[in-house]
């Protein structure tokens, strides 16, 4: 019976075939989200993950957030400070965390919204971000054609929407982060716990595949997030969730008392 219920365990080489199998060449510019319980058993966890998609991205990127550095008033003192080799926050996961402990990866500026990157593209992808627009390297992959890549995790996981989110006009609110010796205001994004609401029109527009255990699902980053803002345009509200006490209801009310004012996509600038 307990050999009934062990895990399967998923090596380097299964991963490696169920990404040729979604179309991943090693030409691709693609932002992963990962579950590694999700495998099962995973050998070589993270390291293998990284490993197995550098050799078949172009450009590997990952949100690498870190919300101790976040503030709600510019008064209030910072739980932490952020550098380069910052650790990731738990819940963003363990990919990330390993990327930001190569030594040849590029993670941009932002001390709460980091993104990290490894790649061709990493220096103009994670060099696009701003304060105001903190998302902005899911802009830089809309113009490079880019995926997002789903490794066992639901939409919840899928960062992409936020800038989808953005382009619409859905209402930012504000927080502080510590930068260059003071408490600088940035935009801060509602929660994304219904961001599955999203799924009815993404429905066949994904390359999916099963390794193990867990569900990979690779989707279009330019498609993400033109359907999300067609949605957005059409119920302002869709991608807000209904939790009573989550920040979703300060966006929604700003919403009904505001609308939505859409904002510019700005390509990026190549290095």
């Amino acid at each position: 019976m307990l050999n009934l219920l062990r895990k399967p365990t998923v090596g380097p080489l299964d991963l490696d075939e169920g990404l040729a199998a979604l179309g991943l060449d090693g030409t691709q510019h693609v932002i992963v989200h990962a579950s590694l319980k999700s495998f099962g058993t995973l050998e070589g966890g993270a390291r293998t993950v990284v490993d197995t998609l550098l050799a078949r991205t172009a450009t590997l990127v990952a949100p690498s957030f870190t919300y101790n550095t976040l503030m709600n008033t510019p008064t209030e003192r910072p739980r932490g400070t952020f550098h380069r080799d910052s650790r990731v926050s738990r819940d963003i996961g363990r990919v990330p965390q390993e990327m930001v402990e190569r030594a040849d990866a590029e993670r941009s500026f932002h001390p709460a919204l980091s993104f990290v990157a490894i790649g061709t593209q990493a220096a103009v992808i994670t060099g696009a971000q701003s304060l105001e627009s903190p998302y902005q390297p899911i802009g830089a992959l809309y113009d490079l054609d880019g995926y997002a890549l789903l490794l066992g995790v639901d939409f919840g996981s899928n960062t992409t929407l936020h800038y989808a989110e953005h382009l619409a006009g859905v209402p930012a609110l504000t927080r502080y982060v510590p930068l260059e010796g003071r408490a600088q205001p940035t935009a801060f994004p509602n929660c994304s716990a219904d961001f599955d609401n999203l799924l009815p029109a993404m429905h066949g527009r994904e390359r999916a595949v099963t390794v193990g255990q867990a569900q990979l699902r690779l989707y279009r980053v330019r498609e993400l997030v033109d359907r999300a803002v067609s949605l957005l345009n059409r119920e302002p509200e869709a991608l807000l969730c209904q939790y009573r006490y989550c920040r979703c209801q300060q966006v929604r009310e700003l919403i009904r008392s505001g609308g939505l004012h859409p904002r510019e996509h700005h390509a990026l600038t190549r290095r």
